[in-house]
């Protein structure tokens, strides 16, 4: 259901051109009065359709029984509300804010467990209401990953630093599991990465860790003691380019206080942690910055962590909207989107190009959002430009591709 006909053609063209995933260069749709720059990689990665998979397999096989979401299956608002149209309710919101008490669920009752993980507290909730919350577990695998990493560093006494957002799902997820084996602190970005730096060098006094990570550490969180040895791991949907600039900033650090020919003990390396769909989205989504589109269009939930990411990297090189679905698209002269930075909507007038055309447009998506949202968005911008070629033409060389490959 959530396929579309336009996108589906580009990438399943993309996979058979480029098996190996070494080109990174956008796909050009030109429709004369417009052209669209879609990037070779985003939307849906593997654990989300994985989550989906699993989430709506579990609402056709029980039908008639209570099914719960610990929290947003993922974060996009189309996929969650469809889901609760169906029946199921979610427990808690994103924020950890409890809806519908644990303790109020019967051992009948259904759990699904959402793509970015839960807390063993949670786990240990549900099995004493008798119910298995790994009996639907949608879990990416990719974040399983960090934890199984995480794990075998705590059993050779190494602490770990998380470089995530720490109210995020899914780093409250990892850090729970984390720190049932290893001291553990939270780092949002390479600024707080610099003050942890000088704090384990002593070049900030240690009074200054309670400051920046008291709220985000375990209990009697030791620095100097517990950083003697640790590893980095990661919130798969952060910033990959970011992710290494913290591990680069706190290895230098382990450098210079346990010196350069020790540091290699003191300081486990974790880069095998990073979510290759996070990595390639990003990488992709460089090059379409850098095809230099006149305007980008990303099209994700507000709350979507990769989603924001994306715009991050395009709003260097050009004007970027973030929007949920072409519904913000208010008209020609007007846009709706959400603004990261200051954390609230904002309406932009004169958004499109004026040069009939010329203009190039990026459009794409964060991991969790169906490609049919990026067609309606496509769909409807192609609205303002009455010239613009017809869709099925503009798709007939993929269309011939694709037989061609069935063919063969």
């Amino acid at each position: 259901m959530y396929r579309s006909p336009v996108i589906r053609k580009v990438k399943e063209v993309n996979k058979i051109t480029d098996p190996r995933k070494k080109d990174v260069d956008p796909t050009m749709l030109d429709f004369g009065a417009v052209r669209f720059l879609i990037p070779r990689h985003f939307g849906f990665c593997y654990g989300v359709e994985n989550a989906i998979d699993i989430a709506y397999r579990t609402v056709e096989e029980n039908p008639g029984k209570n099914i719960y979401l610990l929290s947003e299956m993922i974060h996009n608002p189309t996929v969650n509300e469809d889901l609760q149209k169906r029946g199921v309710k979610f427990l808690f919101d994103t924020d950890g804010s409890v809806q519908i008490p644990i303790e109020s669920l019967s051992h009948e009752d259904i759990a699904i467990v959402p793509a970015f993980g839960t807390t063993i507290e949670i786990q240990n909730k549900l099995q004493k209401q008798g119910i298995d919350p790994y009996q639907y577990n949608t879990t990416c695998p990719f974040v399983e990953k960090v934890w199984n990493r995480g794990n075998k560093l705590g059993k050779k006494g190494y602490s770990l630093v998380v470089h995530g957002k720490y109210r995020h799902e899914e780093t409250r997820a990892t850090f729970s599991h984390s720190a049932a084996h290893s001291p553990v602190v939270v780092v949002l970005n390479p600024e707080e990465a610099h003050v942890l730096a000088d704090i384990l060098t002593e070049k900030r006094p240690p009074e200054d860790f309670k400051t920046w990570f008291g709220h985000k550490s375990t209990d009697g969180f030791n620095p100097l003691k517990d950083l003697e040895f640790f590893g980095v791991i990661n919130q798969t949907t952060m910033l990959a380019t970011e992710t290494q600039e913290v591990m680069d900033i706190l290895k230098s650090a382990a450098a210079e206080r346990f010196g350069e020919s020790n540091v290699e003990n003191h300081f486990a390396d974790t880069s095998d942690t990073l979510c290759y769909a996070t990595n390639e989205n990003q990488s992709a989504t460089y090059a379409l910055a850098d095809a230099q589109p006149d305007i980008a269009i990303v099209v994700g939930g507000y709350n979507s962590s990769n989603t924001m990411h994306l715009v991050e990297i395009l709003e260097h090189h050009c004007p970027a909207f973030h929007i949920r679905d072409a519904n913000e698209i208010l008209s020609k002269d007007k846009i709706r989107h959400f603004n990261q930075w200051q954390k609230e909507m904002l309406t932009t007038e004169n958004w499109l190009p004026d040069a009939p055309g010329s203009s190039k447009i990026a459009l794409t998506s964060g991991a969790s959002c169906p490609d049919v949202l990026v067609d309606e968005v496509l769909l409807k911008i192609l609205e303002f430009y009455p010239g613009a070629s017809p869709v099925d033409e503009v798709l007939k060389p993929f269309e011939l591709k694709l037989e061609k490959e069935a063919l063969d």
